[in-house]
């Protein structure tokens, strides 16, 4: 499975949101861990929220697959999440964090809703919706699936062939407004251009590709 961290992974989401095609799976990411293992699907399950490997942790279910799902992801700070829409209704909590939630085929910054710890959302199935995580946030996601992910100006990382979108590429020391990083992935839809880094002491974050510069003595494409 392929690896969109905050998410650009979306609201899942998106999480989850990440893969190189208009129409992907939502769990279509890598660092997708069970919290449920061994457990029979129609078992009760008392899973608290702790800190938890991967970028998102399944509670219930299968994303990708007929049936109910529930499923937490980490947002990374600096996230924004391009519009795109599910072919099923999504319920959204914050269990986490602050995410910020917005409805609309075009990211607008004025348009987000603050939704602090302990909010509930909910986008009707072919919702266009759009969001951002200021900070490090968890949302809690559950639905009935398969539920698809459908990016509104398309998907692109730095592994799509012959990609002249991103200045900056995997391995550049760069400098952002959340502090110096490495690159490790990038990840760009419509107008949104954003980079997935790592500082010196192993947190991960994301940047947009207008916040981001060349760190001293670094060349741009260093790898």
């Amino acid at each position: 499975m392929r690896r969109h961290s905050a998410a650009l992974l979306l609201v899942a989401v998106v999480a989850c949101h990440r893969a190189g095609a208009d129409n992907t799976a939502t769990a279509a990411t890598s660092g997708v861990t069970r919290a449920d293992s061994g457990i029979g699907a129609r078992d009760p399950r008392f899973i608290p929220l702790t800190p938890f490997p991967g970028d998102v942790q399944l509670l219930l279910g299968d994303p990708d697959s007929a049936g109910p799902f529930v499923m937490r992801i980490h947002e990374l700070p600096g996230t924004i999440v391009p519009p795109h829409s599910h072919p099923v209704d999504e319920h959204i909590t914050v269990v986490q964090g602050t995410w910020l939630f917005g409805i609309g085929d075009k990211f607008d910054s004025t348009a987000l809703r603050r939704l602090p710890t302990g909010s509930y959302a909910f986008a009707p199935a072919g919702t266009s919706m759009f969001a951002a995580s200021p900070e490090d946030a968890i949302v809690q996601v559950h639905g009935v699936g398969p539920f698809h992910i459908k990016w509104a100006g398309g998907l692109a990382t730095f592994d799509e062939p012959g990609s002249t979108v991103f200045h900056f590429r995997r391995g550049a020391r760069v400098l952002t407004p959340l502090g110096p990083g490495t690159i490790r992935e990038g990840y760009a839809s419509g107008s949104v251009i954003q980079y997935e880094l790592v500082a010196a002491d192993g947190h991960r974050f994301m940047a947009s590709e207008s916040d981001v510069r060349q760190d001293v003595g670094t060349p741009p494409g260093a790898v």
